[in-house]
């Protein structure tokens, strides 16, 4: 299991040398016209691209509506803090990924998938400490998951704005899981010893989701 120093300068290897060949992936989708030999156009995304919006759409809304739930629920100091960094930051991360998926002619979910609607509906049966402990293991598997999604996209993704936007999101999202470890310590006394955790809290068996 990795470290989450392993982790971060992982990701972080991946998106500088990827940096320099944003827009140039390893094959064009069928029909893609080019700005200069080899480059796609922008705005015309592959089906990584696609499918990177879709994931990404999906988790930051279920995001920040499950960091509403935790400012308003939470008694904790600590977790009210924290839920009220990810609604300002991923509502800004969302909206710029929306922008680009206008651009780019890519629907993004209008609202939760069932799987998210199922999580935000365990993590309401949930009070006090319960409540946040359960709110904490979601993102500490939910970030870490984000996290390799936005690898994959800086890796496989066709649209350079696309790529761009994943490029540089992944800072945040580092911090993010740099945030989530700290509290974990603050509410356990212990801190968890990777980023992916196999827990019995409510909404475990529904981590293949993003963020």
């Amino acid at each position: 299991m990795r470290s989450l120093a392993t982790t971060a300068a992982c990701a972080m290897l991946v998106a500088v040398s990827a940096a320099a060949q944003m827009g140039y992936p390893a094959g064009f989708s069928p029909a893609t016209p080019v700005s200069t030999p080899g480059k796609p156009a922008p705005h015309y995304p592959n089906t990584q691209d696609r499918l990177f919006v879709q994931l990404a759409a999906a988790s930051g809304m279920a995001e920040v509506q499950a960091a509403k739930h935790a400012a308003g629920r939470t008694q904790n100091a600590s977790v009210a803090r924290f839920a009220r960094m990810m609604t300002d930051e991923h509502s800004k991360a969302n909206d710029r990924l929306n922008a680009l998926a206008a651009k780019a002619d890519i629907a993004v979910p209008a609202e939760l998938d069932p799987d998210h609607k199922g999580i935000l509906a365990d993590l309401d049966k949930l009070t006090g400490t319960e409540f946040d402990m359960a709110y904490v293991h979601r993102q500490l598997v939910d970030h870490q998951k984000t996290a390799q999604v936005l690898e994959w996209e800086i890796s496989n993704g066709q649209d350079a704005q696309l790529q761009q936007l994943a490029s540089e999101t992944l800072p945040s999202v580092l911090h993010h899981l740099q945030a989530v470890q700290a509290l974990l310590a603050e509410l356990t006394g212990a801190a968890p010893q990777g980023l992916a955790m196999n827990s019995s809290l409510p909404g475990s068996e529904r981590s293949g989701q993003t963020r």
